[in-house]
């Protein structure tokens, strides 16, 4: 799904140059559940707008599902973020504005789907995310749990191959975290290929696999088998809200 080749990300700060990304080299497969870790400055949100076709590297090769991502244009580059990437950010992003469910279905408008469809698969995922009775909430009217299920729901609705959440917990409390964290095992034991970037080791631990990165480098790589379980209690298995 993800191969990384040498990757060197440096950014020119006047006459002084600070490489972010060092060579890095890194296998994702398909429906792989990763979290990459490390202090500030490590590189790891390098390396996750690199995966997410946000930004490119400055040396090296980078495979994304068989596309050779150093050859696609820009205009192809944003068909790539929209149809094969799902995002989720510490910050929700979204629009005030709007609704959940109009929130939702932005990355599909932007695709070119006529409304009906859009609405439908919206309203879905939607209640993938166990808030079928919120489509018409606008985000000041959920909780931060809630507004990062959106968000979710969000990255879901164009069935993309890969979702990267960067920091996705980081603005919730621990039941809305664990909340969050059972939806990503979910999705993830349905055949989704998700990353993590997270600072917090107990939400590392939800995943299956660890990548610590440190001064630009991979230090360490290790398959750790969900060590946690999060409750599954929290969101029923049709998707809607536990009682």
């Amino acid at each position: 799904m993800i191969n990384l080749k040498g990757i060197k990300k440096i950014y020119a700060n006047g006459d002084i140059q600070v490489a972010a990304l060092s060579g890095v080299d890194l296998h994702v497969g398909a429906n792989e559940f990763v979290s990459i870790m490390g202090p500030s400055g490590s590189g790891k949100s390098s390396m996750m707008n690199i995966l997410g076709c946000l930004d490119t590297p400055t040396e090296g090769e980078y495979y994304l599902d068989g596309t050779d991502v150093a050859k696609v244009s820009g205009d192809d580059l944003a068909v790539i973020r929209n149809r094969k990437i799902g995002f989720v950010f510490q910050g929700f992003n979204l629009l005030a504005r709007t609704t959940a469910v109009e929130n939702v279905e932005l990355p599909l408008l932007y695709a070119g789907m006529g409304g009906k469809e859009r609405r439908a698969r919206a309203i879905a995922a939607l209640e993938s995310v166990g808030l079928g009775d919120r489509v018409h909430h606008r985000p000041k009217e959920l909780s931060g749990g809630q507004q990062q299920r959106v968000a979710i729901a969000r990255a879901l609705v164009t069935s993309p191959a890969i979702i990267l959440a960067d920091e996705p917990t980081g603005n919730l409390d621990t039941r809305s975290s664990e909340e969050v964290m059972a939806i990503f095992q979910r999705l993830h034991a349905s055949g989704n290929t998700i990353i993590i970037v997270t600072h917090e080791p107990e939400i590392a631990e939800f995943t299956q696999r660890i990548v610590r990165f440190r001064d630009g480098h991979i230090e360490g790589d290790e398959i750790v088998g969900n060590q946690r379980q999060a409750q599954a209690h929290v969101i029923s298995e049709e998707g809607g809200a536990a009682k």
